[in-house]
């Protein structure tokens, strides 16, 4: 069980250092986002309370976590907080602010929605405490500040 711990964390931090692959993921979420923003009827599956809001968490927690490994082997690393406070937490707010503003142009849509951006923000949060558990657990981050 040991040994296959340490072949995970191996591959893990392989992985986070492949900065070109986890920026063409975020590239390639933004261009999503944007098509999706700009579309005016949207079918995604069965209804259930807060589903949009659980939905935007859940995509901007993807966009933020390809950001985050993105810049992990570009950045000095830091404790988890400070990935939280300086780089998740504000492309979440910035790009969600954008967003809102953009689905204001799409016939159908409403746009600038608070909550909707309290949702893309959250996802943001969760993104930073995933990466930051996962880069602990691997031996790549500070559990401290």
């Amino acid at each position: 069980m040991k040994a296959e711990s340490s072949r995970f964390a191996v591959l893990v931090a392989q992985l986070a250092r492949k900065s070109l692959l986890w920026w063409f993921g975020v590239l390639v979420w933004a261009v999503v986002l944007w098509v999706l923003s700009a579309n005016s009827s949207l079918h995604s599956g069965p209804s259930f309370p807060l589903k949009d809001k659980i939905l935007h968490c859940i995509y901007f927690c993807g966009g933020a976590s390809c950001l985050l490994i993105a810049l992990f082997g570009k950045v000095t690393p830091v404790p988890a907080w400070r990935a939280l406070l300086l780089r998740s937490l504000p492309f979440t707010a910035i790009v969600g602010a954008l967003d809102e503003f953009h689905q204001t142009f799409t016939p159908g849509r409403s746009g600038n929605d608070p909550w909707d951006w309290l949702a893309d923000m959250t996802g943001g949060v969760l993104a930073a405490w995933i990466v930051a558990r996962l880069l602990i657990k691997v031996g790549q981050y500070s559990r401290h500040s």
